[in-house]
């Protein structure tokens, strides 16, 4: 989200239903499914733009965050005191849960008195993460599956053209696998183990094979049909057309042999992204470097070497100390960034450097094989849907267009490249001016050493020792300082009132101005290599619903997961954080908000459900920008012994490094979309280039310092080949855009004006996070600022609009 996100687990259903032809030509389905934004003013990039509403046949738990550093920080690898809440689970379908499926599925899958205590098929206020184990999920899932298998039946057999007696059901149907699959798939992205993820393997096609039959049921289909056709279709709110007319390409107007055939790569495609993921935690995990020497490590902040020495006593060495060692390194981001920052050990470097770059390219974990199937299978896909390349297919489910995104893009490569090339020169001159020995050849394994010295010199500011200022509880406090501020809600601690999966785990409640629950959340904060997915992400447990309420209550709240992968605390201090994980923490919490807030009752389009893939960056970017904000980040910049105010003069100097070398890193990002969009719009698998001449190719045009000819950085690209990301990637810079514009209208109003900020954040609630996919992003957007977003505000916050001036 830097980083998103979360599941849509209504995926393949409801509006993702309908298609009114049974021909698969790209022209029909254009016609038919695409619906095209008010003409509105002043938008180069978006007025023209698709903003239909098509959704994936699957979408991952979590959106990953984007690799936006040059030293390869991820965000992923590519979410009332009593216990007396206000919704249960499974409570609106009599009989219970756990019975029903009990009774359904005693006589074929497992033994009844296994199946009732089962901790996935209990009626759960909040998810039993304590107590869900391996064992669980085989007979768990083939209950639930077997269970709704039969619900889906009697509804076929009885289906109505209504929306009571079509869309209730299937909300309800769909809400349960969701739940249900996102513990488990949560649990295996932060408490994985091999039992687990073999068990996940096992029951992942059963569960694949009833999302498509589901979501190529005729019946339903036809259903759908006859609502669009029916006179109740104009009585229908604005929330819920979208949901049936828009059309997710799930293969339902396939003929039969063809279907059978899209539904034979959507299960080999969930297969391999699966592999692809579990490769790279696996080589990630396989790579430790035990350091004995105490001059290998020069250069190195004690957080560094406590953090490093706390591991080396994981591993066996008891006696292990931050000052005489030996200390553990791995490719884990709080181990991997401070090496590649602060290391004087250029070999050091260099090893890290090049083993972070062949993760999972050799021997019994290489992906390349894998990526190489992955995009044959998308091709072929996209081939029977009717569409010349895959980023055809990813573009009909989000805002722009494959011509608008590369628009886009190469305006912002253009306006970056001479700012990246000048930041490479001065990197140089800085270096030589130290005496380098390297600085005639600076390499990917010197230009972050180098841009954190020449960033001390040229501001001042060491980010280690800004570590003591940014303590977690005083950042979440600041935090929710601002929720509170912009958009008047209270978040207090909960614990203890929903079960956690690690005892790290934070528990809140989140309120509004009457003091009633409006929503929930988990605060995961730090990395765990062993067993925790690398990056930050925001989930989703439970989506805001007046369907799944339970009675006696109008509607289901929400409740979210968010998950970070910063450091954690050494000995007795708290966890110390860099300004990075600041912004990072900020940009997950936007994710959350945007669910969290969600007014939409219509649990299918309510937070971030349904919302084009490239707008839902959105809040989250849009909260990146209050770190930067000095009454923010005054309040939360306390130093954690002291409690002294981070001194003045650093916040400027802080505030004036924002946009250093922010060409370079603009760079990186535009590398990683082009490159994503080019394997899916030109790439021929099996043709006369490797994906690894492509990424060689993309580089020349982004990349100032080309690539090394081993570089295998693709192997470990989860975003777009085990993250959702696929053709997708720009949409990080297409949502700053989106972001840089919102924050603008805050320094419009006047951010010294507690007043107009109020009012504007308030009018950002209402218009931005309360109206979830109910409304196309676009007249979301521009309902909030008045006009159409211009990329001008991120340009210039970035430091770049002069540079992008001449033509």
């Amino acid at each position: 989200m830097k980083r998103i996100t979360t599941i849509i687990a209504t995926t393949f259903v409801i509006a993702n239903t309908l298609m009114a032809t049974t021909t698969t030509s790209r022209a029909s389905l254009n016609l038919l499914l695409r619906r095209s934004p008010p003409k509105l003013r002043n938008s180069k990039f978006f007025s023209s733009s698709s903003s239909c509403q098509f959704r994936p046949s699957t979408l991952p738990k979590s959106y990953p965050c984007p690799i936006w550093s040059s030293s390869f920080s991820f965000c992923l690898p590519p979410r009332s005191t009593s216990t007396s809440l206000p919704f249960r689970h499974f409570s609106s379908s009599p009989p219970s849960m756990s019975s029903a499926i009990a009774a359904a599925a005693s006589s074929s899958v497992s033994d009844e008195s296994l199946l009732s205590s089962n901790p996935l098929l209990q009626d759960f206020d909040f998810p039993p993460f304590d107590s869900v184990d391996a064992e669980h999920v085989r007979p768990g899932i083939r209950a639930l599956l077997q269970h709704l298998e039969g619900e889906l039946e009697q509804l076929e057999n009885s289906v109505e053209p209504s929306w009571p007696k079509l869309v209730e059901p299937l909300e309800k149907l769909v809400d349960r696998l969701s739940v249900v699959w996102g513990v488990i798939n949560h649990l295996k992205a932060v408490k994985d183990t091999p039992e687990l993820r073999a068990a996940i393997e096992d029951v992942q096609p059963e569960k694949v094979k009833f999302q498509l039959r589901l979501g190529q049921s005729k019946p339903i289909y036809n259903a759908f049909k006859a609502i669009r056709e029916s006179p109740e279709w104009s009585s229908l709110s604005e929330a819920r057309q979208p949901q049936i007319k828009e059309a997710v390409l799930t293969g339902i107007a396939l003929d039969d042999e063809k279907r059978e055939e899209f539904n034979k790569i959507e299960q080999e495609l969930e297969k391999l992204s699966h592999k692809f993921s579990e490769n790279v935690l696996d080589a990630t995990k396989k790579f430790e470097k035990l350091i004995t020497d105490k001059k290998e490590m020069d250069g190195l902040p004690p957080s560094a070497l406590g953090l490093f020495a706390q591991a080396a006593v994981s591993k066996g060495h008891e006696n292990a100390t931050a000052e005489n060692g030996p200390w553990v390194i791995t490719l884990d981001a709080p181990s991997y960034l401070p090496v590649m920052q602060h290391a004087k050990n250029r070999a050091l470097r260099e090893e890290l450097y090049r083993a972070y770059l062949t993760r999972a390219s050799s021997g019994d974990l290489d992906n390349t094989a894998i990526i190489d199937q992955i995009l044959k299978l998308r091709l072929e896909k996209a081939k029977l849907l009717g569409y010349n390349n895959y980023a055809e297919v990813s573009m009909t489910m989000k805002m722009a267009t494959v011509e608008k995104a590369s628009e886009l893009l190469e305006k912002l490569r253009s306006a970056s490249w001479g700012p990246a090339v000048q930041d490479m020169e001065d990197l140089k001159s800085f270096a030589k001016s130290q005496g380098a020995e390297e600085s005639g050849s600076l390499t990917h394994w010197d230009t972050t050493f180098w841009s954190e010295r020449l960033r001390e010199s040229k501001y001042d500011i060491n980010e280690e020792e800004l570590r003591p200022y940014f303590s977690l509880p005083k950042v979440m406090d600041g935090l929710f300082s601002l929720a509170k501020t912009l958009f008047g809600v209270d978040i207090e601690p909960a614990d203890g009132v929903a079960p956690v999966w690690n005892s790290d785990v934070r528990f809140y409640r989140v309120k509004d101005s009457s003091g009633s629950p409006i929503a929930y959340f988990y605060f995961d904060p730090y990395s765990r290599p062993s067993e925790k997915r690398g990056g930050a992400w925001m989930g989703e447990v439970f989506s805001r619903s007046q369907v799944m309420a339970q009675k006696g209550t109008s509607v289901r709240l929400p409740v979210a997961h968010m998950v970070c992968n910063q450091t954690p605390p050494v000995g007795d201090k708290p966890s110390l954080m860099t300004f990075r994980e600041v912004e990072t923490v900020f940009h997950e919490f936007g994710h959350a908000l945007q669910h969290m807030l969600t007014k939409q009752d219509e649990g299918l389009v309510a937070g971030i459900r349904n919302v084009e893939w490239d707008a839902v960056e959105l809040p989250s970017q849009f909260m990146e920008n209050w770190c930067y904000h000095r009454d923010t980040l005054m309040s939360i910049a306390k130093h954690y012994q002291t409690g002294e105010t981070l001194p003045e003069e650093i916040y400027k100097k802080l505030l004036a490094a924002r946009t250093f070398r922010a060409g370079s890193f603009s760079l990186r990002q535009l590398k990683f979309a082009s490159l994503d969009l080019e394997l899916h719009t030109n790439y021929v698998p099996g043709g006369p280039e490797s994906i690894y001449d492509v990424d060689q190719r993309v580089s020349v045009k982004t990349q100032v310092i080309p690539p090394l000819p081993e570089d295998r950085f693709l192997c470990g690209f989860s975003h777009i080949f085990a993250g959702g990301y696929a053709a997708g990637y720009y949409s990080y810079k297409w949502a700053e855009v989106l972001s840089a514009d919102a924050f603008s209208a805050f320094e419009d109003a006047g951010l010294d004006d507690m007043k107009a900020v109020q009012e504007t954040g308030q009018r950002f609630r209402n218009t931005v996070l309360a109206l979830g996919g109910g409304k196309a992003p676009l007249k979301v957007f521009v309902e909030f600022r008045g006009r159409e977003p211009s990329p001008e505000p991120l340009l210039r916050h970035n430091g770049l609009l002069a540079a992008s001036a001449p033509a």
